[in-house]
């Protein structure tokens, strides 16, 4: 790997992160800009999606004001291959549904395909991931849990 190929390996780095962080804070517009409009979207076996379009208008109306959600990308793997590259991430999350007072923890692998424009931005083509496990508990089974 060469010094052009870490330079491009840290902008798909930012990439997967402000994708995160568009999710955790409901930033639809930040999160629509991170993919391609034709992006291939799998989350587990329960969420699958073929656009943009339709990724953020699911998330944007399953994720409102009483869902809180972290996802924490780790140990990034990243191969460039000209104006493609794939990655595979470690993820943590936590999401807490307040309405439902249930907390659920987790973790996944992530599989990727990054496309780079014209310009040279990098976009999403396509993500998957996996789930390791998943883990639910009543936040009445945590008395002194609360959220602020």
């Amino acid at each position: 790997m060469d010094v052009t190929d870490l330079i491009e390996c840290r902008a798909i780095e930012e990439l997967k992160y402000r994708y995160m962080r568009a999710v955790d804070t409901k930033d639809w517009d930040l999160l629509a800009a991170t993919l391609e409009p034709d992006v291939t979207a799998v989350y587990g076996e329960r969420l699958s999606f073929s656009s943009a379009a339709d990724l953020v208008r699911v998330l944007s109306r399953m994720m409102d004001e009483n869902m809180i959600t972290v996802h924490h990308l780790h140990q990034p793997e990243i191969e460039i291959d000209g104006d493609t590259a794939t990655g595979v991430w470690a993820l943590m999350d936590r999401v807490i549904r307040t309405k439902d007072r249930v907390m659920i923890e987790g973790a996944s692998i992530y599989r990727d395909r990054y496309r780079r424009d014209g310009d040279g931005v990098w976009r999403i083509a396509r993500t998957t991931y996996r789930r390791l496990y998943e883990s639910e508990v009543s936040l009445d089974d945590l008395p002194t849990f609360t959220v602020r």
